[in-house]
């Protein structure tokens, strides 16, 4: 099961209460005081990982609390620290306080944490609060509570390429193509309702990660279909590809697709109108010439390249796989401002 929203419920341990104490010893006069301090309360962490890749264990436990503190004893004693509580998510997720609706934080890299409920500072015994003046004080300081927090967690895929298009315009199966992943494919139309990741690999240190998208209809950006489900994963992918059914038979004109995807993802708030892109027109292995025209002077006019695939027979495949691999080197040295090497696609 996929899930890519969760809400939880994290308690940070309470600091424990410091300690009221006296040194009573034989032969020793005035002993003075000696209530040691209250233990720190455990504070609960999140850190992302390779290893999860949804929120399910989120989506059945909702409550989490780190331990409290311990008490402060006598002869200075400190009590035990409470123990943290950490909670591992998939990289991609976003933590946002959902009672203030202010983000926290965005967990994009392997082992990155932060901190979302700090716990209670544990209180001080009378063996520190003794003074010049005050040589023999009778009380100490209660434990500060931890913190409690209702959180929001959002995973957002992670993908340098996204496959976008209308439903049944083969998203899956040129997935499929591109990479090693195995996603459901079926000689029946039907939509993907999850993300599907997989890794096109050129050659050694060659590789980009392509998602499949779920199918995009009009009215998305309204909440229509998946809605903002499908926008929240493309959110971070750094090119998109328009996979576009250009058959004779396709249910939907190649432009008018073209069209409606363009204009849900302008309507979406997102910034993704300004995200590089490409076309991909696919089912060139069935009757396809006069819709693939159409198509290719739509995007030659929007300046968006077209490249005419078959993912069921290979047909271009890899030609579109070496485009990918040198838009996104493209963008690396743009963002760097640095060439960088290439490795020779094949």
């Amino acid at each position: 099961m996929f899930v890519d929203l969760a809400r939880i419920l994290v308690r940070a341990g309470d600091g424990g209460r410091g300690c009221v104490s006296f040194r009573r010893e034989k032969y020793v006069p005035r002993g003075g005081p000696d209530g040691g301090d209250g233990g720190d309360g455990g504070s609960v962490l999140l850190e992302a990982t390779d290893s999860l890749s949804t929120l399910i264990d989120q989506k059945y436990q909702q409550q989490y609390r780190a331990g409290r503190g311990g008490h402060g004893e006598g002869n200075n004693r400190e009590g035990k620290r409470g123990g943290d509580c950490a909670i591992r998510v998939p990289v991609g997720t976003v933590v946002t306080d959902a009672d203030a609706g202010e983000p926290l934080a965005d967990l994009t890299a392997v082992g990155e944490r932060v901190v979302v409920a700090r716990g209670g500072r544990g209180g001080r015994g009378n063996g520190r609060m003794a003074t010049p003046t005050r040589r023999a004080p009778r009380t100490a300081e209660p434990g500060g509570k931890g913190e409690r927090r209702t959180l929001l967690l959002e995973l957002k895929v992670l993908a340098d390429v996204g496959l976008v298009g209308l439903p049944n315009s083969g998203k899956s199966t040129l997935l499929a193509a591109c990479t090693a992943a195995r996603p459901k494919i079926a000689a029946y139309p039907f939509t993907t309702l999850t993300p599907n990741l997989g890794v096109a690999v050129l050659e050694r240190r060659a590789s980009y990660v392509i998602a499949d998208i779920p199918g995009l209809i009009e009215g998305a950006s309204r909440g229509a279909g998946l809605g903002h489900q499908f926008l929240r994963h493309i959110e971070r992918v750094r090119v998109l590809v328009h996979v576009i059914d250009v058959a004779e038979e396709a249910p939907v004109d190649p432009v008018a697709a073209y069209r409606i995807v363009e204009g849900e993802l302008a309507s979406s708030g997102r910034a993704l109108p300004d995200r590089p892109r490409v076309v991909a027109a696919n089912k060139v292995d069935l009757p396809h010439e006069a819709p693939l025209a159409r198509l290719q002077r739509h995007c030659e006019k929007a300046g968006v390249p077209c490249y005419p695939v078959s993912a069921a027979t290979g047909a271009g495949v890899s030609t579109l796989r070496r485009a990918l691999y040198r838009l996104l080197q493209d963008l690396r040295e743009e963002r760097d401002g640095r060439p960088v090497p290439r490795a020779a696609a094949r």
